[in-house]
């Protein structure tokens, strides 16, 4: 089986309908969302409207959650703090029900997927470290932890609770001796230095993971941005890739 995995698409709707376009010219199986389909972007309606139709399982990400009051917004930095206030003034109420609905980790046909990590989900950690990833490791259910959140496209490879190492590839075969933990990066907002949309091929039959980066028309959102009055700094990022 083959499956497309995405995350923190955070209401860029040009960014989502160009990755949506390539994951149907490679062709999969299931499209399974790993949560932020708001926040920070301009089009929080139309990318859930999208997102109901294409995906087969929708986890929720704290910017979800904080914009239905399930997890608090205060920790947010300024300029998400206020593209939050602004989602949650013209995002609809059918909406929020759905979001109210979602979970911050689930399995989809035995594969495990968390928005932000496998070790307390609902606590929104970074895995940034070694640390991190070495207290992560036990709760890796099976062979393999698909994760978004921090916008940081990386395999984590585990050899052991004390064998455990970054790799920053395009494609892996996986080792079926290693557990693996993966940050499939961001649709909508990527911060790798890389302005591109970054998703995920994983095929459970060849063993194999490939990351996609996929060009959209920036300036677009960026305008939509700017015509709600939404922060320069999110706005220019967009650009930047971070």
């Amino acid at each position: 089986m083959r499956y497309a995995l995405i995350s923190d698409i955070h209401a860029n709707l040009e960014a989502f309908e160009a990755v949506l376009k390539d994951i149907k010219s490679v062709g999969v199986d299931n499209t399974l969302f790993l949560g932020d389909i708001v926040g920070y972007g301009p089009n929080p309606n139309e990318c859930m409207d999208l997102l109901l139709k294409e995906a087969d399982l929708s986890l929720g990400g704290n910017h979800d959650w904080a914009a239905v009051g399930m997890t608090p917004s205060e920790y947010f930095n300024p300029y998400a703090k206020s593209a939050m206030d602004w989602t949650v003034e013209v995002l609809r109420d059918d909406l929020k029900d759905f979001l109210l609905r979602t979970r911050a980790q689930d399995t989809f046909d035995g594969i495990q997927v968390a928005h932000s990590s496998p070790l307390n989900p609902e606590q929104w950690q970074y895995v940034m470290t070694q640390k991190d990833a070495v207290a992560n490791y036990p709760h890796i259910q099976g062979d393999i932890c698909f994760i978004g959140h921090s916008h940081q496209p990386i395999v984590i490879e585990c050899a052991g609770p004390d064998n455990i190492k970054a790799l920053r590839v395009d494609t892996i075969t996986l080792n079926p001796e290693m557990k693996y933990l993966v940050n499939i990066g961001s649709v909508g907002q990527p911060r790798d230095s890389n302005n591109h949309s970054c998703w995920v091929v994983y095929d459970s039959d060849l063993g194999s993971v490939e990351f996609r980066r996929v060009g959209y028309d920036i300036s677009v959102t960026q305008k939509k941005m700017s015509d709600a009055g939404l922060a320069i700094y999110l706005i220019d990022r967009l650009s930047e890739g971070r």
